[in-house]
């Protein structure tokens, strides 16, 4: 029975020590990232493979990477052939250095957007600190006038008793 009991609350506390993990914002950031990563390499890869793909088979007068290989061993009775693929080596390097280019326009793009946002930022934050300074100001020239209010006050008695 008490052996229940401990089972039973090991689990409440590791259930809740999950709950805790993943209501962190982190745990979701990381998973929209994730999300937003996957959809983001089915862009990229049809931009490579739809787009950029059929320009370079235009450039490399059509040439199948994917067909090209050294044969080491040709097919035998019940046996497959032996060769090393360099053509399926060389169009996944292409593709990687096209997936890199996009993911690296889309970086750039994003970087221009934040620092846009960042020096409306600034320029917002300077302008009011601009208007809290002039407000300062005007704030002491009023304090200022108040103080000598008296002083001329009793200026104009002391005048007004010489007279």
């Amino acid at each position: 029975m008490a052996e229940e009991k401990s089972v039973a609350k090991a689990t409440k506390g590791f259930i809740t020590e999950f709950k805790e993990f993943i209501s962190k914002g982190n745990v979701i950031d990381m998973a929209v990232g994730v999300i937003v990563g996957s959809a983001f390499s089915s862009i990229v890869n049809s931009l490579v493979a739809d787009i950029l793909s059929p320009i370079l088979s235009l450039l490399t007068n059509r040439i199948n990477f994917s067909d090209l290989k050294i044969v080491l061993a040709p097919a035998a009775e019940g046996a497959a052939e032996t060769a090393i693929l360099y053509g399926t080596f060389i169009e996944n390097v292409i593709n990687f250095l096209f997936q890199a280019f996009a993911v690296f326009l889309f970086v750039k793009m994003i970087n221009k957007i934040r620092e846009k946002a960042k020096a409306e930022e600034l320029a917002a934050a300077k302008a009011k600190e601009e208007e809290e300074k002039a407000a300062k100001e005007a704030e002491e020239e009023e304090a200022r006038k108040r103080a000598e209010e008296p002083v001329q006050l009793l200026r104009e008695i002391l005048e007004a008793v010489k007279k």
